[in-house]
Parts: C-alpha cells; structure tokens; sequence
C-alpha cells in the first residue's frame, strides 16, 4: 500500500484529499501544519507528499527545505498545493525542488493524475547503477569511507581557492561558511549542525573552494574522500537526487541572504539572524531558546560591525524579547522576533 502525506491547513481540504485517496486505496496520513508535517514524514516515510503553501508556523517553502535537508525524505516526491496561481509562486517552488504544483480547487482526476505521474516517474530507472539499498544505507554506507577527526573551536577547515579535497559531514558540533572582505570583514553564508553535510558544491563544480570554512564550537567532522564521493554522486540515484536537493536549496538560502542584505533595516537583519541560529542549533517545536554565539559571528551573518549587533541586542533586552548573560543570548520568544518590524 502506497503511503501518502497530506499538509493543509483546511480542514475541510485536508480531509477531503485524505477520503480520496483512502477510497484509491492509499494509506493517508495528515497534518494541519508544516511542523507537524515535518515530523510525520520523518517519521512515515510515506512515497508522496501534497503540501499547501501558505500555512502558518511553517509554510510550505520551509517544509520543503527541511524535508530536502534531511537524508531520509529528500527523495520524495513533493507536491505543492496553493489557491494562488501566480508565476512567481510556481517558479519559486520549482526552483526549491518541488516535483509538481496543484491549483486549487482541483478534482480528483488532477489529483490522482499529478500523484501517479511523480510515482511512475520515480521508479523508472535514469541511468544510475543502483545498489539496491535504501536511501539511508546507502549515506552510512558512504560515511563509513571516511575518516573522523576532531577540530578545535575556531579552527579553520578550508579557505577560499583551496583545492577541495573531502566532502565533510558534522558528527558533532557546529560550522560555518564565509567570504572574507579585503578590509577584513566576514560575512557568514550559511551555518551547518550535527547532520548536515558541506563542502559539496565546489565538489561538485570541479571548482577551487569560493568560501571559507569554521567551526563555532568544539567539532567532529567526517571527511570523505573526494573520489570516494563522485563514485556514490555519480553510481546511485538517491545520492545524486538528494544532493541536488541540497544544492538547490543552498543557492535560495543565499538569494534570500542577499535580499536581506539590501532591503532589511539592521534591526529586522540581526532579528532574523537569531532565528536562524535558533532554527539551526535550537531545539525544534520551542518558542524559547538560549544560544552561545560571539558577538563577531553573528555580526557576519547580520553583515554589520559587532557594535552595531550589540546596541540591537540591548534594543531587544529592553523590549523582553531577549536577556544576555555573558557570551550566552537567551531568545524569549522567537516568534516575536520573527515579527520585530522594519
């Protein structure tokens, strides 16, 4: 029995697909929210998800970008479902990696159409030897080439030209990425925890490293030779899909980093940047969260002087949204800092 994942904030809508396709004999599970949703593909597995777009909490942008983030759901067929029919919404979600897009209202001749279209689609072979393993597998499989070293907090890993070498995959601790002004200013690009891999995408240009990259705390990483990770990109579907995924979803994160860059106030950026710390080394489902970041580090990712990020925490200190003690900033509510105005 094929197993489907509905997310829609409806209700009526909700149940509706899931009477549908349980009568088409499908195995339905539904969420009436993207973070529930999230947890129930993690936890299922299903073999297609339909998801709204514009839901509160987690839209359905941020649920893809999750899902493709992680190993296990990456491959899965992703539908996205909108009562807006507008270009630019569809572009946006194809450009993340959605496989197909639904106007609403549809019937169930779309629906069932667009469903079997992604599933056939996905079994079909593309040209990849195949281990015959599942997607997970065939991940551990591929780290258990690697080596494990440990790196100090503040320890470089690689600088912008260096001549990539490994794939690298967070065990423990916490990354990140940066370019380097010619006045000495960072500006920090993205940020990796346990879970995540990086270094991929000069790999996979053929091209000299374009950024640098650091620990923010005490780290094992995993370094996987570069040989050994063209062979699994290049032999197994899964590995190449999932990467894809995480390519695509690299290059939105740094156009919507650049929108910040020119359009949010100081004060909304460095808001911002502590919901992104929280998202990324916070405990998922909480509205609260105490965070250990230098003052300079998150200057980088604001793209401001550390100065100017320590007179905007004590702008939110005063306003209850924050309090500091020492290094430590503890967030009292991130969904009021995801709406500090401009």
């Amino acid at each position: 029995m094929k197993k489907a994942l509905i997310i829609e904030d409806s209700d009526d809508i909700r149940e509706g697909i899931a009477e549908m396709l349980d009568l088409a004999g499908y195995e339905t599970f539904a969420a009436k929210n993207g973070k529930i949703g999230v947890d129930l593909a993690i936890k299922h597995l299903p073999d297609i998800i339909l998801c709204d777009i514009m839901m509160p909490e987690l839209d359905g942008y941020g649920v893809l970008y999750l899902l493709q983030k992680n190993t296990q759901t990456a491959n899965i067929p992703f539908i996205f479902m909108t009562a807006k029919a507008e270009r630019a919404d569809m572009r946006k979600g194809m450009e993340m990696g959605a496989d197909d897009y639904l106007t609403k209202p549809f019937d169930d001749v779309e629906l069932f159409n667009a469903i079997e279209s992604r599933l056939k689609k996905r079994s079909k072979p593309v040209g990849f030897r195949s281990a015959g393993g599942d997607s997970a597998s065939l991940f551990e499989s591929m780290k258990a080439k690697g080596k494990t070293r440990s790196f100090a907090s503040k320890q470089i890993i690689y600088v912008e030209q260096d001549e990539p070498a490994h794939l690298y995959y967070v065990k423990k601790g916490q990354v990140k990425t940066y370019k380097r002004a010619k006045d000495g200013r960072e500006l920090s690009s993205t940020l990796y925890s346990e879970g995540d891999f990086f270094g991929y995408e000069s790999l996979c240009r053929s091209a000299l490293y374009a950024e640098n990259a650091a620990t923010l705390s005490d780290s094992e990483l995993t370094l996987i030779a570069k040989a050994d990770f063209m062979e699994y990109l290049l032999n197994h579907q899964e590995i190449a899909n999932a990467f894809l995924g995480l390519l695509s979803g690299s290059v939105q994160e740094k156009e919507e980093q650049m929108l910040r860059l020119a359009y949010f106030s100081v004060r909304k950026r460095v808001a911002d940047a502590l919901v992104q710390v929280a998202a990324k080394f916070g405990q998922p489902d909480s509205d609260t969260c105490t965070l250990k970041i230098s003052r300079d580090d998150l200057a980088a990712l604001v793209g401001t002087a550390s100065e100017t990020v320590s007179r905007m925490l004590a702008d939110f200190k005063d306003e209850k949204l924050i309090e500091k003690s020492g290094n430590a900033i503890q967030i009292l509510s991130i969904e009021k800092l995801k709406n500090v105005k401009q």
